[in-house]
């Protein structure tokens, strides 16, 4: 069985922290972290004392992003080529790549209360990139970009839902969001110190420089 359908709850437990896999539970106390926050299987409890080093610990910092992503090897491994051809400090422009497509724009606007929800929005045509329909989950937005919610979804319950949670969303700074037209410009691209991932980036890097 692939990874990336691995249970959500034991995707966190084995990263060793939260990856907001499953939305609005994960702030609450029915969150498997705040139970059992340990990795799972039979010797979970006594796993959680061992310090991992060198590859493991590459390893389990590449599976946070990649998951936190909602992403399979290949895809996640594409961004991270990209990445490595891109002028700049690798671990930062492959933040910056994975956090400029459509689907984790409209999870940060607060449109989706996780990023597995947001691609199914962005895939069942909500979402319009500067007036256009764009139902491509890996889009890649850009500056000045203008991210709305199609008028034919706004009177469906999801749209409503939307707009209640993205008006008590504080959204990142390099989105600027309108409230009154439910839509956002991308004002600026994201810098590293706008996004609060948990992740070792250089171990990444070097996970994929072996």
């Amino acid at each position: 069985m692939s990874v990336i359908w691995e249970s959500k709850c034991k995707m966190c437990r084995r990263a060793g922290t939260k990856l907001f896999l499953k939305g609005d539970r994960c702030f609450t106390k029915k969150c498997a972290m705040e139970n059992r926050a340990f990795p799972p299987g039979q010797h979970g409890p006594t796993a959680r004392d061992k310090k991992l080093v060198g590859f493991g610990e590459q390893l389990r910092e590449k599976q946070k992003l990649r998951q936190m992503y909602h992403l399979r090897e290949a895809q996640f491994q594409k961004y991270v080529v990209e990445a490595q051809r891109q002028l700049g400090i690798t671990g930062d422009v492959l933040l910056r790549l994975l956090e400029t497509r459509l689907d984790n724009v409209v999870y940060r606007l607060g449109w989706a209360s996780a990023r597995g929800q947001s691609r199914q929005i962005v895939s069942h045509n909500f979402v319009t990139v500067n007036g256009k329909r764009v139902n491509i989950p890996s889009y890649q937005v850009r500056p000045n970009d203008v991210i709305g919610i199609h008028e034919s979804k706004r009177d469906t319950s999801l749209y409503t839902e939307a707009r209640n949670r993205a008006a008590e969303q504080n959204h990142p700074g390099w989105i600027a969001y309108d409230s009154n037209a439910v839509e956002a410009r991308i004002a600026r691209a994201p810098e590293p110190e706008d996004i609060d991932t948990n992740v070792d980036l250089q171990k990444i890097v070097e996970f994929y420089s072996r």
